[in-house]
């Protein structure tokens, strides 16, 4: 159950938010959809995942996208789709395992959002996308060495994101408070509550 503490932490956060999107990164399965949808009720903010409104700016689904016109074309209609959405913050933002990857779209999230990265293990994720089979990138013979080595390219990048939370087999609520707190300590977001060195009061 709510607290008075804890709706006035999240008073806090959305006030100091202003017209900023909150932006989930990580990679494919890490639980940026499932995590992002209860964070945003929790907020009282507007989810969005920039995945299917890549599909419905583009009338098709992402591995047809992937199978009709190539990796870097969908790439290019990504980081369009996110930039737009990044205006109409504030929000919770599911992005792509790789949108974080570009950097303009890393640009456009540090200046018009702030960044969370749901960091999972290899283990992890092979249990969980083993369950679908909707991800353009895992369709070879041998998905886990896939996402041993997309972790290995990407996690250098993720690991700029503003927050960082290890998503894991526990309950959706358990990381929807960590993000929180994560948010809450975040000095680009709340300022005043930890001041970095040379900002604020000299």
């Amino acid at each position: 159950m709510h607290n008075g503490a804890e709706a006035l932490q999240e008073s806090k956060l959305i006030a100091a938010l202003g017209r900023r999107s909150i932006v989930l990164v990580g990679m494919m399965g890490a639980g940026k959809s499932s995590i992002g949808r209860r964070l945003a009720t929790r907020l009282g903010i507007p989810f969005v995942d920039a995945d299917t409104e890549i599909e419905k700016a583009a009338g098709m689904s992402i591995p047809e996208i992937f199978s009709t016109h190539g990796e870097p074309y969908f790439r290019a209609g990504e980081t369009r789709v996110i930039a737009r959405l990044l205006d109409s913050g504030p929000q919770v933002l599911s992005t792509g395992g790789g949108a974080f990857m570009n950097a303009e779209t890393r640009a456009n999230v540090h200046t018009k959002g702030v960044s969370v990265w749901l960091r999972a293990t290899v283990e992890v994720l092979s249990r969980r996308i083993k369950r679908r089979g909707d991800r353009p990138l895992l369709k070879n013979t041998d998905p886990v060495e896939t996402l041993k080595r997309l972790l290995v390219e990407r996690d250098p990048i993720y690991a700029e994101a503003d927050v960082t939370v290890e998503s894991r087999d526990v309950p959706h609520e358990t990381i929807v408070e960590e993000i929180i707190a994560g948010l809450c300590g975040q000095p680009r977001l709340t300022g005043g509550v930890a001041q970095q060195p040379g900002e604020g009061a000299q």
